[in-house]
């Protein structure tokens, strides 16, 4: 039932803080990801703090955390872009977040085609299937559709609430900053004061269109992964059919307020059912 606003602003931010430690300061990339990591669920831990011992909005906490990380981005790079510099290689990392695998794939006519499958693809799928696991088929996951739908009820009914809200922000943001490891070895460069933008309305509409409620307690990691697609797909098509690359941002918006739209109608349709039926069960006889 919460947000997340500064996911882009910590890709930024964490972005930069990786490839500082492993360019500028030599330091083991395996180590800069822990750190990175660290960095991530220390973020997501202050931001569910806020929300459940301060009683803060989750909009506005992670609104000031977007604008908060990204302007450190800027100061701690002196508003620079940060980078590799020539020649700095790290095979094995490139190797894990942009290389690539070849997959023989049998063609019509009998002939064999190498198919090149990303390694971050892999890893989404990973990432998926545990996330899948840990929402519906953990005790865990059960608490945080229940804290989602009726966060009162939930801890009428025992759960402990603000450990499932202030688990939920962490284990999002680090997967905001993992995501800031593979952005960073993908780009080679980032420019804190654009890199990132507008990534929480990727988030958004992708959750949105994969069946997500806005009001929670509902969704399924399946449909995320679906609505993610559809979201490129989208975009893939804005290119093919012409449409000025301007106008990318107003199909977005527009895929959102539809998917908003949907979602509260097919509510009221739930809600005039079961009140029909509560009708109908008290008329019998």
């Amino acid at each position: 039932g919460g947000i997340e606003l500064s996911v882009g602003s910590i890709i930024a931010l964490l972005g930069v803080v990786f490839i500082d430690l492993i360019a500028n300061h030599g330091v083991a990339w395996p180590i800069a990801v822990v750190v990175v990591l660290a960095l991530g669920m220390l973020m997501g831990m202050a931001h569910g703090l806020l929300i459940t011992k301060l009683h803060l909005q989750p909009f506005v906490v992670t609104l000031c955390g977007l604008l908060i990380y990204r302007g450190i981005a800027r100061f701690y790079t002196a508003d620079a872009t940060a980078g590799f510099q020539f020649g700095t290689s790290f095979p094995d990392l490139e190797w894990l977040t942009t290389g690539r695998t070849d997959i023989v794939s049998l063609i019509t006519g009998g002939s064999a085609q190498s198919i090149p499958i990303p390694h971050a693809f892999f890893i989404m799928l990973v990432i998926a299937v545990v996330m899948w696991v840990v929402l519906h088929r953990s005790v865990f996951g059960r608490h945080l559709y229940a804290v989602g739908k009726n966060e009162e009820a939930a801890r009428y009914s025992g759960i402990r609430t603000t450990r499932v809200i202030i688990a939920a922000y962490m284990i999002c943001d680090v997967l905001a900053a993992l995501s800031a490891i593979f952005f960073a070895m993908y780009t080679r460069s980032i420019l804190p004061s654009g890199h990132g933008n507008f990534y929480e309305l990727y988030a958004i509409a992708a959750a949105v269109l994969g069946g997500f409620s806005l009001r929670g307690g509902e969704g399924s990691i399946v449909g995320v992964v679906l609505g993610t697609i559809l979201l490129q797909v989208l975009q893939n098509l804005v290119n093919l059919l012409g449409i000025p690359s301007s106008l990318n941002f107003a199909v977005m918006g527009s895929v959102i307020l539809i998917g908003v739209i949907a979602d509260q109608q097919f509510a009221l349709f739930r809600k005039r059912r079961e009140i029909t039926k509560q009708r109908m069960a008290a008329a019998k006889p």
